[in-house]
């Protein structure tokens, strides 16, 4: 009896010993990170102590250098999450060679575009998408004698908002959220000015609009219309504290709102220019978080992180994920979770019909990318401190941008 039961737990060590760990690093908090912790524990259980993956919060990491297999990040974030720029492995290859199906046709085309290379391959898998949109807060519009049901439509409309709420002593009338990719990225894309100049390695910073408004922005952070707090999504935690009036900002965080439920707010499509001629306002460009694979590791970990992939981008996972976190769907099979998050019905009908879209111009995530919004960073800075004009800013980065460092 005592060998029969010394072969059952020697077996079960065994087993525990074979399971092979892989680490998954985020940011996420709140909704989110919960989500996250669900489906991952739900994939846990669904592998029979053969694989498991372990989340880790970039906030606990502390000083270790040890790079985790994993990573949901925005790109724009590779240093916070690593204190350094790891390579990464296109996860379109790591499934192919762990024997896992990764079908792009079943994703919305603006949804595979944000993360594909030239060729469509997926270099990651794009689980945290949103759209930038115009957040507003009721309750300081109510304050200021402004109409709480009705967000500006246009960024002329924005300055008369904000105007209003600095009279009205707001300390933050108007903020925004990853600056290059909003203001300068989706402007252009939403006024039809091209950011590529032939060449998919050249890009253009200074297009008419572009410069146009830059110098706006400027002339409002003159004039305490427009508070920068950073190029990131630091203006995020400004407007969740409740003191700013409007944010632009990536959709998801409705979720967040949401779920706090102060302060009062609403959210409607992100501004646009009436006066430009050939001005399409949906045009915006979907970008975020995605599940990037790291470099360095071998084929058994490779196939766990290939299967968690996989069981992501199943319809049930894919709905729950949504719901929970405001993420744009993936798939038009998810879309309907999105619906039950709250979103308004016509941002989302918009929503819907864009990220069907087959193509749209949009430089490729990858190190170009990164380049331009790091550079633009640096640029816009001076104008704020009013070193620069607009325009000098812009050329100066796409100069660097384009290899030229004066």
């Amino acid at each position: 009896m005592r060998n029969w039961k010394l072969l059952i737990v020697l077996g079960l060590l065994a087993a525990q010993a074979q399971a092979q760990e892989v680490v998954l690093r985020h940011a996420l908090e709140g909704r989110a990170q919960d989500a996250l912790a669900t489906l991952v524990l739900r994939f846990n259980e669904a592998q029979h102590g053969k694989a498991k993956v372990v989340l880790q919060n970039v906030g606990g990491v502390g000083d270790s250098h040890q790079l985790p297999e994993m990573a949901l990040l925005h790109p724009d974030d590779g240093m916070r999450f690593f204190g350094t720029l790891p390579r990464y492995l296109p996860l379109a290859k790591v499934m192919a060679e762990a024997g896992e199906k990764l079908d792009a046709k079943r994703f919305y085309p603006q949804v595979a575009d944000a993360v594909d290379d030239a060729g469509g391959k997926l270099q990651a898998l794009p689980l945290g998408l949103s759209y930038p949109v115009l957040f507003w807060n009721k309750e300081l519009f109510r304050k200021a004698g402004l109409d709480p049901e009705k967000p500006p439509r246009t960024w002329w409309e924005v300055q008369d908002a904000a105007g209003v709420l600095v009279d009205h002593d707001s300390p933050c009338p108007f903020t925004t959220s990853r600056f290059a990719w909003i203001q300068v990225e989706n402007v252009a894309a939403q006024h039809n000015e091209t950011m590529m100049l032939g060449r998919p390695s050249r890009i253009a910073l200074n297009g008419l609009v572009n410069v146009k408004h830059l110098a706006l922005l400027a002339s409002w952070h003159k004039s305490t219309y427009f508070r920068y707090y950073g190029p990131l999504g630091e203006g995020d935690g400004h407007f969740l504290a409740g003191e700013c009036g409007m944010l632009t900002g990536e959709s998801s965080l409705y979720a967040e709102l949401a779920a706090r439920g102060r302060p009062e707010f609403g959210v409607a499509a992100l501004p646009y220019y009436d006066d430009v001629y050939g001005v399409s306002p949906p045009n915006v460009l979907p970008d975020g978080a995605g599940l990037y694979v790291l470099a360095g590791f071998k084929k058994p970990e490779y196939k766990v992180v290939a299967r968690f992939a996989a069981f992501m981008t199943a319809p049930a996972q894919q709905k729950d994920w949504v719901k929970a976190t405001g993420y744009l769907p993936m798939t038009p099979e998810a879309l309907e979770a999105l619906r039950d998050s709250g979103l308004p019905a016509p941002l989302l009908d918009a929503a819907a019909k864009r990220l069907a879209v087959s193509k749209a111009p949009r430089i490729k995530s990858g190190g170009l990318l990164g380049r331009l919004r790091e550079i633009l960073s640096e640029e816009v800075a001076a104008v704020w401190r009013n070193e620069k004009p607009a325009k000098a800013a812009l050329d100066t980065a796409m100069l660097r941008v384009n290899g030229n460092p004066k």
